[in-house]
């Protein structure tokens, strides 16, 4: 399999899943995004992102229309064309969900699709037990916002063909992204590094060692972190940290568990920018 993906499937039209059609329209594929719930919604966002990036001179003269005319909504996974190339889950990081989603995609396809999971966290071997060819399946953990951000990490697990391993690194390259590629472990490499330092940052806060703008500056001028970790979890949503970090908990230990200060804020709906409000104040919310 050479060249671009023609064919993509995207299932889950949120933040991630949008960015992801998003990336691959630009790229030039035709993308079906499957979502249950708000299918206009999820082409909304598209539209939305590549009116931003339209704005930030990205598009390289392509008009939005034509970009956003490559990507459809549909309502159910069935609905994929048999021979679409490549397959990326990105609903919510409950593992059975996900299993179901990738058992749905795999029942769905041809037998030449590339499957992959967007998960942050799941094991790559622990979700591919479930699909009778595991071969073709893969990790491909994009970053939140996936238009503007550069890395893509790659998970291998044990089954995964080489061949696929080599074709999604190719791809990942055609979107002007560059990879990272991890063994199959929990937390996979960044999001088990990204978790530890947030947590830490966010018990330090909970003790009163500093306030969130400190804690965060600290990190940004004395190590040049782009971002603070308790900005970047804003970012990446209290709700989301919070179920990874569990995920992690159960199976690396207690170093990863969740500080109550983190619990507390999920509880209240302070949930980051998507919510307007997390460690710190956001200009409005996101969907």
């Amino acid at each position: 399999m050479t060249g671009i993906p023609v064919r993509v499937g995207v299932v889950g039209g949120g933040r991630m899943g949008a960015g992801i059609a998003q990336v691959f329209a630009t790229l030039g594929s035709m993308v079906t995004i499957v979502e249950t719930a708000d299918r206009q919604a999820a082409l909304d966002r598209v539209v939305t992102g590549l009116r931003r990036a339209d704005e930030r001179g990205k598009l390289d003269g392509r008009e939005v229309d034509e970009v956003a005319g490559r990507v459809s909504a549909v309502a159910a996974v069935h609905d994929l064309a048999t021979d679409t190339d490549l397959v990326v889950e990105a609903v919510p990081e409950v593992p059975v969900l996900k299993v179901d989603v990738l058992t749905a995609v795999e029942d769905s396809v041809g037998a030449r699709t590339v499957i992959a999971s967007n998960t942050s966290s799941i094991s790559i071997a622990e979700l591919g037990a479930a699909l009778t060819d595991p071969r073709r399946f893969i990790g491909m953990h994009f970053f939140n916002p996936v238009p503007a951000s550069s890395l893509v990490e790659i998970v291998r697990a044990p089954s995964t063909s080489a061949s696929v391993v080599d074709v999604v690194g190719g791809w990942v390259s055609m979107l002007g992204k560059s990879e990272v590629l991890v063994n199959d472990s929990p937390g996979f490499a960044t999001s088990r590094l990204g978790v530890c330092l947030g947590l830490e940052a966010i018990r330090m806060l909970e003790d009163g060692v500093a306030d969130a703008e400190s804690i965060d500056r600290a990190m940004e001028l004395g190590y040049r972190h782009p971002m603070g970790p308790l900005r970047s979890t804003d970012l990446v949503g209290l709700d989301v940290r919070l179920a990874i970090a569990e995920h992690l908990e159960s199976t690396l230990g207690e170093r990863f568990s969740p500080p109550q200060l983190l619990r507390d804020k999920v509880a209240r709906g302070d949930l980051g920018r998507k919510s307007g409000r997390g460690f710190h104040e956001w200009e409005g919310s996101i969907s």
